[in-house]
């Protein structure tokens, strides 16, 4: 019987949208019509949703003076202004696109009363000071810029000419997409501090039993067995040592197994032959990148799970093949086993009692890093022993050990 643990629904990418939008408009652009080009309007909105396009991969690293720097001049030419500027929640400056930066006192009075009042500004002609008789602004508009309903900084629009309705809307919605792409900014840090606090929660859950039963069992070798009794305590050492490393939040599946060979060789120096295991692993797929300790917990769970309470022990089979654009690894085990329904309801306490608390955190990450359609899949009955498979797809942009 097959089991799709479930997680919590994963944030939908609103950049996604972006990109949509002008695959759309590069396929009305470039529509087969013969001896007919793409329309005035065609053209411009191609040009906004490129130039769009071009400033979101600084947006999306938050608000800071090098993102601001980045994206002002794409901006910039969305709203056709003499000048455009940022500034953070305090109305400093982060950054200035165009001439006039003489005008930053302005701008600066400007965005410490948007700030304060949540409310776009604009500054007239008639109240700019401004002693050099060639200036050519004409007017300011200031906007906030928002995430989760929090002002993080201001947007200012320096002009030419009146600041007129038009240039209050336009920059009103420049500005509401600077806050989106901030707000994803913000989603994509949350995500990864989740990622690392599900790290932190796996190396808390490496169970104490564990290191005290390997301990007890190298010290049981030092008299008896005084040259295994070192080499297990050097695997034990190697094997903390990477599950405690503080580099990175992937690895490769080369070094997830070998970290699963420490952790087999200490276990089976308790168990003895009660404990066996089986690697099938195909060459090609060494390299592929997977979350850190994401097969670890998997193995555990079948030994604490699976064999332990097995008066005969069992065999543990490790298996990863190339599937095309993916590659698949099985962990599975003859133990006991376990009614499927009870496994549901196990983890959904997991975060109370600690049962397969591994599982549930290898599946959300799995589906956090790589989509829903990358969680666990668990077949298991009573008697039956536990088959997990997990799929892995070989190239994924931003993922890398």
């Amino acid at each position: 019987m097959s089991e799709w643990i479930q997680s919590p629904t994963t944030v939908i990418v609103v950049g996604a949208l972006v990109v949509a939008l002008i695959g759309l408009v590069v396929a009305l652009a470039l529509r087969n019509r013969r001896n007919t080009f793409a329309t005035p309007l065609e053209k411009a909105t191609f040009a906004t949703l490129h130039t769009v396009a071009l400033a979101a991969p600084a947006l999306r690293e938050g608000l800071s003076q090098t993102s601001a720097a980045f994206a002002l001049p794409y901006l910039r030419q969305l709203l056709d202004t003499c000048a455009l500027t940022m500034t953070d929640n305090k109305g400093n400056p982060l950054a200035w696109d165009g001439e006039s930066d003489r005008h930053q006192p302005d701008v600066r009075t400007l965005a410490e009363t948007v700030i304060s009042t949540g409310r776009q500004q604009v500054l007239s002609h008639t109240a700019i000071d401004c002693e050099r008789p060639d200036c050519v602004v004409r007017g300011i508009v200031a906007v906030p810029l928002e995430t989760d309903g929090n002002i993080v900084g201001t947007l200012a629009a320096l002009t030419t000419s009146t600041a007129g309705p038009v240039l209050l809307r336009a920059t009103a919605e420049v500005a509401r997409y600077v806050s989106s792409q901030l707000e994803l900014a913000e989603l994509d840090e949350s995500r990864a501090r989740l990622n690392r606090a599900e790290v932190r929660a796996l190396r808390a859950q490496i169970s104490p039993h564990f290191v005290y039963n390997a301990l007890t069992t190298i010290a049981s070798f030092i008299r008896t067995d005084p040259v295994r009794a070192r080499e297990l305590l050097i695997e034990f050492a190697d094997f903390t040592r990477y599950s405690f490393r503080s580099a990175g939040e992937y690895t490769t599946l080369q070094d997830e197994l070998a970290n699963i060979e420490r952790y087999i060789r200490l276990e089976k120096a308790r168990f003895g032959n009660r404990l066996n295991i089986k690697l099938q692993i195909a060459p090609e797929v060494l390299s592929v990148v997977l979350p850190f300790l994401a097969l670890q917990p998997l193995v555990e769970n079948a030994v604490r799970h699976g064999l332990a309470s097995k008066p005969n022990g069992g065999t543990i089979t490790i298996s990863a093949e190339n599937a095309g654009a993916e590659c698949v690894v099985i962990v599975e085990d003859d133990g006991i086993g376990m009614d499927p329904a009870r496994l549901t309801e196990d983890l959904d306490d997991a975060h109370l009692s600690g049962a397969h608390v591994g599982l549930g955190n290898v599946d959300d990450r799995m589906r956090s890093t790589f989509g829903d359609d990358f969680g666990l899949v668990v077949d298991t009955a009573v008697g039956a022993g536990m088959k997990i498979t997990l799929r892995v797809p070989k190239f994924r942009a931003g993922i890398r050990a």
